[in-house]
């Protein structure tokens, strides 16, 4: 089915050539999904290298155009994915960094809506909540178009670990992490399931179990902190990342109404108002046609509520006067 809002090409705009971007574009390239790949970067010489490198890898994709661009690409485009940021500096503080990638994702997203794009905005750039906050407001677009990439590979790393600690192939393990994209996050263990069995039932007869209660604590714990592990080993994380985002597009370009952690504008679904964290949604070419409102538990609600309000600390934070 032809879609009308946006050309039949299906182009894809990544802006931030850095090693998220990059590896997304790499991970794109081979998957077949989009028509056109384009890149867009201040740094001319880095977007002139990533695209070249992927160019030359061609004969090994399945057809693809990627090239250059301009702001002028946001136009025709299907899905704009925002990885661009700046990197926090040895004596800058965390307030101090969000508040220039908030200016530098907000800049990019009014651009794009400025450029009359029909197609949906993903932000990935970090802090991913409060800066998808920031391109829902200063775009104007409609909360369904503009999504983060929240918790989805949050919950593919907790389905990792449910895997390997039961014993089951990952794609027989349903999980999700919920909330804030960072420490705040937690797992809807009431919505877990194994071949549709829940975890509940699944672990506590399991053979592979002992101290579920404690088991649970640990894993959802390693969750949190896989990111920190990586970057301590290797200084940055975006191999897992890139291959979360080709879910997450492939979902969009091929409108599969995929249901996915992203995060998104909460009016008062879950009790919440005016804050992005992420839910379960059911993600197509329109972007979230809806939010799944999951029957948690009420300690699921209260941690849901909890990071709602860490998210709201922060976004309050930026409209502070800077001391």
């Amino acid at each position: 089915m032809k879609t009308n809002h946006v050309s039949e090409q299906r182009r894809v705009v990544v802006v931030g050539a850095g090693a998220v971007g990059a590896t997304y574009c790499y991970a794109l390239a081979q998957s077949g999904l989009a028509d056109e790949i384009v890149i867009i970067d201040k740094n001319e010489d880095l977007m002139h290298g990533q695209v070249l490198d992927l160019v030359h890898g061609q004969p090994f994709f399945p057809t693809v155009a990627i090239r250059e661009g301009t702001p002028e690409d946001y136009t025709r485009a299907q899905l704009v994915v925002i990885t661009a940021g700046i990197a926090q500096r040895p004596d800058e503080t965390r307030l101090q960094l969000l508040r220039k990638n908030a200016q530098v994702v907000g800049d990019i997203a009014a651009d794009v809506a400025a450029h009359h794009c029909e197609g949906v905005m993903l932000i990935v750039s970090n802090p991913v909540d409060v800066l998808t906050y920031i391109a829902v407001k200063r775009s104007g677009w409609d909360r369904s178009r503009v999504i983060g990439s929240g918790t989805v590979l949050d919950s593919t790393r907790f389905r990792h670990l449910l895997s390997m600690h039961c014993g089951v192939d990952v794609h027989n393990v349903h999980a999700y992490m919920l909330g804030e994209h960072g420490d705040s996050e937690f797992a809807a263990w009431s919505m877990t399931n194994i071949a549709g069995i829940s975890i509940h039932d699944y672990c506590p007869v399991c053979e592979k179990c002992s101290d579920w209660k404690n088991q649970q604590k640990l894993i959802e714990q390693q969750v949190r902190d896989s990111a920190y592990h990586i970057i301590n080993y290797k200084g940055a994380t975006h191999f897992a990342v890139g291959l979360a985002l080709v879910r997450i597009t492939g979902a969009i370009l091929r409108n599969q109404s995929s249901v996915l952690t992203v995060s998104i504008l909460v009016n008062g679904e879950f009790g919440i108002q005016d804050v992005c964290l992420s839910v379960p949604c059911i993600v197509t070419a329109r972007g979230v046609s809806a939010i799944i409102r999951s029957p948690l538990s009420e300690e699921e609600f209260s941690q849901l509520r909890h990071s709602a309000s860490v998210l709201r600390n922060a976004i309050g934070s930026l409209e502070e006067e800077p001391q």
